[in-house]
């Protein structure tokens, strides 16, 4: 069974067709997927996503909606963590982090809302789904200060010696659209040499397009798009099993036993709804 531990299927990307997406994740064999929020207002529809396709869900404020949340954000998602502790399907707090790549960010917000989300956690026993983009560093200090379950580090593009310090803080990798380009060297070096046990797979779905729906920027600017979905995620995996000599069956237990590993309330879940 593959497992996307990413996947932001309450887009808009999907309200089109969301149940065909669905349907061909399960063709594919993803059977559970992870469902992050990014801002209190997609809260209800993570978390009602999840009950109905036999998913999961975290709750979070992501860095990139920082600046357009109140203060009082804070308050309603302690609230909600609180509300649904006892939920099986609500399995870390996120997508938090920090972002230090798209320019005229209020930083210093960013690190508040991070600090404050990572306190959360801690208070709710729960893992955490980190956004990292060229800020391993500082999410490692804030780890640092205050340590939580684990987790996800989304996506991750940093260091050797960084993914080394996320792993030694009880975070697995993430590893998903970025790795399937031939001169991503860092990223696929990374998935080639970590301990296996670091290794989970996502889509990131309907972002981080892997190399075969991926769009060129004059193409974009005619018009064309890209979509990624939960589909594409036994593809990626082909790409992690040539990188590691791994078989692709390998390649899915390895990675879903990972994940449940790093969110481990997904032991519990059937796939179904």
């Amino acid at each position: 069974m593959w497992i996307d531990s990413h996947c932001h299927l309450d887009a808009p990307e999907f309200d089109a067709d969301r149940a065909a997406v669905l349907q061909r994740a399960r063709q594919a064999g993803v059977h559970r997927l992870v469902l992050p929020a990014v801002a209190v207002a997609n809260f209800d529809a993570v978390r009602g996503l999840a009950q109905e396709v036999g998913g999961a869900y975290a709750l979070g404020i992501h860095p990139l909606f920082v600046d357009a949340a109140d203060e009082a954000d804070l308050e309603i998602l302690q609230a909600a963590l609180r509300e649904h502790a006892a939920d099986p399907r609500l399995v870390a707090v996120g997508e938090i982090g920090l972002d230090h790549f798209v320019p005229g960010l209020d930083l210093a917000r960013q690190e508040r809302f991070y600090l404050a989300q990572l306190k959360l956690a801690r208070e709710a026993g729960l893992p955490v789904i980190l956004h990292v983009r060229r800020s391993a560093d500082a999410l490692l200090k804030g780890l640092r200060k205050v340590p939580v379950a684990g987790g996800i580090a989304h996506a991750f593009n940093g260091s050797a010696v960084q993914a080394g310090q996320f792993i030694e803080r009880g975070l697995r990798l993430g590893f998903g659209g970025a790795m399937t380009f031939e001169r991503a060297l860092q990223i696929r070096a990374l998935a080639q040499s970590l301990p296996e046990t670091a290794l989970v797979l996502e889509t990131d779905a309907p972002d981080i397009p892997p190399q075969w729906l991926y769009v060129t920027a004059a193409d974009r600017a005619a018009g064309a798009a890209s979509r990624n979905e939960p589909a594409e995620l036994p593809r990626m995996g082909a790409v992690l099993a040539k990188l590691r000599g791994w078989s692709l069956e390998q390649t899915a237990a390895i990675t879903a036993a990972n994940t449940v590993a790093a969110l481990p309330r997904l032991a519990g879940l059937s796939s179904a709804p």
